[in-house]
């Protein structure tokens, strides 16, 4: 199944200075970009066909990509000045690059890659930004038993901030986390189906556009998540996962859990 990442937002609020000038998926989680790791996640579960919808920062995905280093990510064994490695990443992935325009909406950049979904019943998508050890199998069985036309992932609020409830007269009666609120966020991981291309208008958005109007129709199916799940929207929230990766404490690098993919010769 082929996997759409909309990288091409200029994450402002990424940004550690007003000279840091990288776009958002190429900021680094341990040795590789946020973007490698949601795209590791997806090929740990068979799917590797990529399409990346580029705007801000598309010379930067590309020169990544094209200069990739195995050994920054990988045993290696050096002999004589040649590299053996002795298990890879991307070996086996096809990459997609497309230009989507610097100021595209979301909406925008989906329809512009529709042509490379080819006649795929069913297609990923996601925001290249939010990691999550959630079971991806899981999620596409219960959306292709649904019959619905799209799906997205739902978690609980990330918020630490405190929801005050008061009266007529401003007293307060209720002061509770937003994190136990009963209400779920769209997670960010999306399950499609080609139909949803007739919901969306030229310069249209996906949730706004597809999924407010797939609700309406009772078409777009939930997966409820309460496990691990982390955006890396701020800078501080990248941090974060800097460090989980740096302790060996990394919930969603779910691939660790396969032996190492030993490369023949």
């Amino acid at each position: 199944m082929k996997v759409v990442l909309f990288c091409g937002g200029y994450g402002m609020r990424m940004r550690s200075s007003a000279d840091d000038i990288l776009t958002k998926p190429m900021h680094l989680v341990g040795p590789r970009p946020i973007m490698w790791h949601v795209m590791r996640y997806y090929a740990h579960y068979g799917h590797k066909e990529f399409i990346l919808c580029l705007g801000y920062g598309a010379n930067q995905i590309k020169e990544h990509f094209l200069r990739y280093d195995e050994t920054a990510s990988n045993d290696f064994v050096l002999r004589g000045g040649e590299v053996d490695l002795l298990s890879h990443d991307i070996a086996d992935w096809t990459i997609t690059f497309v230009d989507t325009g610097l100021h595209s909406p979301i909406g925008e950049r989906l329809r512009q890659v529709r042509e490379h979904l080819g006649d795929d019943e069913m297609f990923l998508a996601n925001y290249a930004d939010v990691l999550t050890d959630a079971p991806l199998d899981q999620m596409i069985d219960e959306f292709t038993d649904s019959g619905c036309a799209a799906s997205l992932m739902a978690v609980p609020p990330q918020s630490s901030f405190h929801v005050v409830q008061f009266d007529d007269d401003h007293r307060v009666n209720e002061v509770d986390q937003v994190g136990r609120m009963a209400i779920w966020e769209n997670g960010g991981y999306f399950v499609l189906r080609p139909e949803i291309f007739d919901y969306l208008p030229e310069n249209g958005d996906l949730v706004e556009d597809v999924c407010v109007k797939l609700a309406g129709e009772g078409r777009l199916k939930a997966y409820p998540y309460s496990g691990f799940w982390k955006p890396a929207d701020t800078f501080k929230e990248r941090a974060q996962l800097d460090e989980e990766w740096e302790r060996g404490d990394a919930p969603w690098a779910v691939w660790r859990e396969q032996p190492t993919q030993v490369l023949p010769g």
